[in-house]
Order: C-alpha cells, then structure tokens, then sequence
C-alpha cells in the first residue's frame, strides 16, 4: 500500500505540471461527477457508492487543476462539517452533497468565464485542430524483442499511421539523447515492456525476475510526462517484472491473441485519433 501510495503521489504530481486541460474535456470531466450526485443521495456516508463518487470526483478536480490547487481544498472542506458532525444523520449527508454540487457547479461556471477555448495546447510539435491530432506518427519505445516490435509497427501502418522507431531514423550528426528529443516530438507513444533483461534487489535471496530494457524504462516516464498518461499506452508481455512507481495504472497485455489490438484503438481514439479499425483488420 505504501508503494502504491507513492506511485500515485508521483503521477498526480507529474499531472500537475503539465498545463492547463483543455476546456471542453474539462467541463465535461466535472459534469460528470456532478451529474451523480442526485443519484448518490439514496445511498449513505461511507458506502461502495460514495466511495468511489468521491475519489473520482477528486481525481477529476486534480486533473483538471492541479494536485496544489485551491480547488481540491474547496472540495475537501465540503466534508469537514459533515465528519465532525453527526454521521449518521442522512440529512447532514445530503446537505453535504448539495454543497459539494455547488463547489463543482462552481468550477465548471469558472471555466466556462475564464478559460481561453484553445487552452489546451498540443504537448507534441504539432498542433491539435478540434480535438483531432494533425500528426500521424507514434513512436515506439521498446527493447530487444524485434518480433513484438514488428508486429506493433505494421499493425500501425494498416491504421495509416507513421511508425516511428528511433534506430530506423538518420542520426544527421546527432547524440543520441539529440536525435530522440527531435523523433519524440510525436503525439502518442507505445512502449512495449518485453522480458530483455533480469534482475532483482540487491541482497534480495529470490529469483532474478524477467524485466525490461532500461532505456524502456526511461523513456516511458519521457514520454509521460511530456504527452501525459493518456497519450501512452504500455504494452506488456507475460511474467515482466512491473515498475514500481507505474502500479495502479492500466496496462495492455501483448499476447499472442491479439486482443491488444482493439485495445489499443480504443486508446487511440480517445487520444484523439481518427482510426478505421476496418483498416487494421481487412484481408
């Protein structure tokens, strides 16, 4: 639990840093935790239900503004009268509800007034044109499985998509550091996380684990924290050791099903990609 406390610690940190959310997403991402409320009101302090509603709601409010705004203070006060309050008093329970919908009604009124409606600018080199990416390349983080890597770059270009792998592309004089600065400049990343390498903690008497390529490692969080997680999707093959500071965030098994494919359309889409999934499957 400590770790994974941590782990989540770092990815909203690394959220908050990366500018402002774009305005429609973001009012969208508040209403819809606004819009549960009424039904919540049937339920109780503490239950499944709210438990979910308010840690979603939260995260929403983070993401939206930052893990050290004022926001998320407005939202946490909301709580305070009730907890230090009589807790089981439905009414207290519901007044809080009301009050909670008001700071979040009071949120989205803010960003309807004051945000500019092309605030969310591209984290690529290329712009965004109505919610749609203007590039067509992604850049394929991966290690020394050459078959994964393959399968991955030609089922992209069936999409029509640009494959971009780092050791196919001119080095023109440059470092290395240079030259994947300049290719990275991409709007989607896949990082495949194949079994290259083992290790495990130093004293540690267990069995070496399965992990990925160091360099695997590193530009994952590059490209985290540059395109943000929703512009990353990892693809993991069986028995790989996991890294620590990822845990709790969704993953695609690559297997030999290829069930990772629709997954990762559906990725893509929500990133703002126009695909033809028919493409990717046509004989």
């Amino acid at each position: 639990m400590e770790r994974k406390s941590r782990a989540r610690e770092l990815i909203e940190k690394m959220d908050s840093v990366m500018g402002p959310t774009k305005k429609g997403k973001a009012i969208e991402r508040l209403r819809k935790v606004l819009d549960e409320i009424a039904e919540l009101k049937q339920s109780s302090w503490g239950s499944p239900q709210f438990d979910r509603w308010h840690r979603n709601a939260r995260t929403a409010i983070t993401k939206t503004f930052g893990i050290e705004s004022s926001h998320v203070e407005d939202f946490n006060s909301v709580w305070l009268t009730f907890v230090i309050g009589d807790t089981e008093h439905q009414e207290t329970y519901v007044h809080s509800l009301e009050s909670a919908a008001a700071v979040l009604q009071s949120m989205i009124d803010e960003i309807n007034e004051y945000w500019e409606d092309e605030s969310g600018t591209s984290r690529s080199s290329d712009s965004h044109n109505n919610g749609q990416i203007n590039t067509k390349e992604v850049f394929i983080v991966h290690g020394r499985d050459e078959g994964a890597r393959e399968k991955v770059a030609r089922f992209l270009e069936r999409l029509d998509l640009k494959p971009v792998v780092l050791h196919e592309q001119p080095n023109k004089g440059r470092t290395i550091i240079e030259k994947f600065e300049d290719y990275a400049r991409v709007g989607f990343a896949v990082v495949l996380l194949t079994p290259d390498d083992i290790g495990k903690l130093k004293g540690d008497e267990g069995d070496f684990e399965p992990r990925a390529r160091q360099n695997v490692i590193l530009e994952l969080g590059y490209f985290i924290g540059q395109l943000g997680r929703e512009r990353v999707c990892a693809l993991v093959k069986k028995g790989v050791e996991w890294p620590s500071d990822y845990d709790g965030v969704l993953y695609i098994p690559l297997d030999d099903s290829g069930g990772w494919e629709m997954r990762l359309i559906q990725e893509l889409k929500s990133a703002g990609y126009d695909i033809d999934a028919n493409r990717a499957f046509a004989t």
